[in-house]
């Protein structure tokens, strides 16, 4: 069975690295960047300078916390209108 993790080379500050992610976390990533209007290398680095772990598990936990926010922010809109409506 093929791996789902991908390995992809990434220049962060200058200095080229290697990032094991799954798939899913690299579009993810991918449409976090675009959304901020940044690069895939600049969204990392900015990753990379807040980091207390290793790099793969710290941007699993920036992605996970970045859905966690936009669920929370959906919820909240859902209740304001809800509010809205009484």
């Amino acid at each position: 069975m093929k791996s789902l993790v991908v390995k992809r080379s990434i220049v962060i500050g200058g200095h080229k690295t290697s990032v094991s992610l799954e798939h899913a976390f690299w579009q993810a990533l991918k449409e976090i960047a675009i959304l901020r209007n940044m690069s895939l290398s600049e969204l990392v680095m900015t990753i990379d300078a807040t980091r207390s772990g290793n790099l793969s598990s710290a941007i699993r936990l920036f992605v996970l916390e970045f859905s966690q926010n936009q669920i929370e922010a959906a919820r909240d809109t859902k209740v304001a209108r809800s509010a809205d409506a009484a």
